[in-house]
């Protein structure tokens, strides 16, 4: 098991946002929800850096940041519909004047080689969301490259343990549920030394 902390021979990779995605989907619930929307959202402005012994996956550590603010509806909506999404995530679910960022920084992290580059990670963490931090735990394939990384996984998220109030939308006709499919893809590249 990798615990986070400098190790000797670690090397540090930087996300690569550009060639990375990291999708939210909620989930409409209710009678309505057979018809109702289940809005796919990006997160656009976010970064981190990730530390590990190449080949061994020794001294791992995933560090996290992301604006709440770039957010972004991915579906396709009437101009008005995706306006007041965006006003409901970005002031009654988010509160992004107050909280406008959200961490994720790892504690632990498990490795388990399963082909000579190919590893499946255990990875255990605090997750910062709207003022609150929770242990949050997550797996991923990851795949190594000479300087990068690929990493693809999923999680989710209860709004309710964030102390966030679960969307309602059109004067309550429309729901979302509790939970969050939290899915990335991230492309990493190693720090450049100097």
């Amino acid at each position: 098991m990798a615990q986070s902390g400098v190790g000797v021979g670690a090397v540090q990779y930087v996300i690569d946002k550009r060639a990375s995605q990291f999708t939210i989907q909620a989930f409409a619930s209710g009678l309505i929800s057979v018809v109702a929307h289940s809005p796919k959202i990006a997160v656009r402005d976010w970064e981190g850096e990730v530390q590990f012994v190449p080949d061994s996956v020794d001294d791992a550590h995933v560090s996290i940041r992301a604006r709440t603010g770039s957010l972004e509806v991915l579906d396709e909506l009437s101009r008005d519909d995706r306006r007041q999404l965006q006003r409901v995530m970005y002031e009654e679910v988010l509160e992004i004047e107050r909280f406008p960022e959200f961490t994720f920084v790892s504690s632990a992290i498990e490795a388990k080689r399963q082909k000579e580059s190919l590893f499946q990670c255990g990875i255990n963490g605090r997750l910062t969301l709207h003022g609150v931090s929770n242990n949050q735990s997550f797996a991923a394939q990851v795949a190594f490259g000479v300087d990068s990384f690929r990493a693809y996984g999923e999680f989710t998220v209860l709004q309710t343990d964030y102390g966030i109030t679960v969307a309602q939308i059109a004067g309550g006709t429309l729901k979302l549920q509790d939970e969050l499919k939290c899915s990335f893809y991230v492309i990493g590249r190693r720090k450049s030394q100097g």
